[in-house]
């Protein structure tokens, strides 16, 4: 199978670059901007990408690939700061620009033989940079232009070389899909051989071969990442699989019953559960931090795992539902990007594991991860649920956990669920659910004053969890939504709706 190589060097957009990749039948994988040229030669890229940067080439510590991957004789695309990158290393110049361009622009095709053949004249492009490419190096020729950028795209057809300094990537640009598509089939050669059907047979055999006829334990957590996880290592090792659900008194109203009933007779798991929601209440007592919350979360848990492995037999290796937003909001592996939070099952695992880990998503988003789901047999219903947090409502209950704001959020969260299904809009939502503040305030009941507790309603639009924007509720769902709360959850006397997108916030609050 052929693969795309994207070197990111600190766009917010890098992972959506290889989700566009993908989208059109070609795998690709991130790879830091330092990844040394002979792991990028042994890895055999049938092209590279290299992505957009917040910093500037010239600038001292700029992050810069070697140059030889110049050399390699393989097709290149520079997007934004990759096109200053390409056109600085090669002779080309780069200056500051004296109009710094954000948002949308109207692309000027000057020659459609190649990236832009087939694209719009003065179509709609999306900008993001404050330098230039003010000289085009040696071998390259000018193939597209806006009103404040000479040189919005740029190719080297002897080379296989190409740029744009705008991104298509991003759903603002309307061809950029197509650009892509123009790279990677009519300038590259590749061809579409990516899809869900062929990383599950992959997948497949590269865990029969690494596992063998050891055992492997899997942890559900009640969402898609895990049960997926579990249906691929279940299909690769079979009855040498053994899933566990932990009670850890975190999950959704009725949910534990609800799915150990799915996990058994409908998809014929083996699972094991167990009751640990006294075990998780003792060891997040007092804390309010959120990152010791997720890493206390991580290390109950695979302390269950380690137990319930011990009773199964020797167990050699830990599957998990870790899917690619998580590791890139964790740990800045990819690239010189920051770290957000840690994810219970990235950040939180203890150094001294003794499980080695099997992690079939790791590479995924969370559309493909759901394609995936349904490949595997998985019911619709389940497979559109909104995410959920592994660390659950511990998450989402701001402050310290205990038993008493947990039954009031976990009774909030319901009546949010209901109501939005109620309205017709639960597929629109990436996500819909309640948070619990640490604070009180005054309030009126049956004339009486109340001081009692906040829910912030959050109801947020996405296709990846990477970026989310707030939905615009009507105003009649919000009123339905707080009266209901209110009147029924005993606690509360104020509802609170959260109109942040992210960024600059994060979807969960915690």
């Amino acid at each position: 199978m052929q693969k795309v190589i994207v070197l990111d060097f600190g766009s917010q957009y890098t992972q959506l670059i290889a989700r566009k990749i993908r989208e059109v039948g070609v795998y690709s994988e991130i790879r830091p901007f330092n990844t040394s040229l002979a792991r990028i030669k042994a890895e055999k890229p049938a092209a590279i990408v290299l992505s957009g940067g917040p910093q500037s080439v010239y600038e001292k510590n700029a992050p810069l690939p070697s140059p030889e991957i110049f050399e390699l004789g393989v097709p290149i695309l520079g997007i934004c700061y990759g096109l200053q990158l390409m056109g600085y290393l090669l002779g080309g110049k780069v200056v500051p620009s004296k109009h710094r361009e954000y948002g949308f622009a109207n692309l000027k095709v000057l020659k459609r033989t190649g990236l832009l053949a087939g694209i719009k004249d003065r179509g709609q492009v999306w900008m993001s940079h404050g330098d230039k490419l003010e000289r085009v190096p040696p071998g390259f020729v000018i193939t597209g232009c806006t009103s404040n950028t000479k040189v919005a795209a740029t190719e080297n057809r002897a080379r296989r070389f190409y740029g744009v300094q705008f991104h298509p990537e991003v759903i603002h640009t309307h061809d950029g899909k197509k650009i892509l598509a123009n790279f990677l089939f009519k300038l590259a050669g590749l061809k579409s051989d990516w899809s869900m059907t062929s990383f599950i047979k992959r997948k497949t055999e590269d865990i029969r071969a690494r596992v063998g006829d050891k055992k492997v334990i899997c942890g559900l957590s009640g969402g898609v990442d895990s049960l997926v996880t579990a249906l691929i290592v279940h299909k690769a090792v079979g009855k040498n699989l053994t899933c566990v659900f932990v009670d850890n008194g975190l999950l959704r109203k009725e949910e534990f019953k609800r799915l150990m009933e799915r996990f058994k007779n409908k998809l014929s798991l083996n699972v094991v559960g167990v009751d640990a929601s006294e075990r998780f209440l003792r060891a997040l007592k007092g804390i309010t931090s959120p990152e010791r919350k997720r890493k206390i979360i991580g290390r109950e848990f695979i302390g269950i795992f380690d137990e319930a492995a011990r009773k199964i037999g020797r167990v050699d290796f830990l599957a998990q539902g870790t899917i690619y937003p998580d590791v890139i909001e964790s740990n800045p592996v990819k690239g010189p990007s920051s770290t957000i939070k840690s994810h219970h099952n990235v950040g939180g695992l203890p150094k001294g594991l003794r499980f080695k880990l099997i992690e079939p998503l790791r590479e995924l988003f969370k559309d493909e991860v759901r394609r995936l789901a349904l490949e595997l047999g998985a019911d619709r219903e389940f497979v559109l649920q909104h995410p959920f947090p592994g660390p659950g409502l511990a998450v989402r209950t701001l402050g310290e956990v205990t038993r008493e704001s947990l039954n009031i959020l976990r009774e909030a969260d319901d009546i949010v669920i209901q109501e939005v299904k109620r309205a017709g809009i639960y597929t629109k939502l990436w996500q819909a659910f309640g948070v619990l503040l640490p604070v009180r305030s005054v309030g009126v009941m049956g004339d009486q004053r109340t001081y009692q507790q906040v829910i912030v309603v959050r109801l947020v639009q996405s296709t990846d969890g990477m970026t989310a924007n707030w939905y615009p509720a009507t105003p009649a769902l919000l009123a339905k939504i707080s009266t209901r709360i209110v009147n029924e959850v005993d606690g509360v006397n104020r509802v609170v709706y959260d109109i942040t997108t992210k960024p600059p916030g994060t979807i969960e609050w915690e």
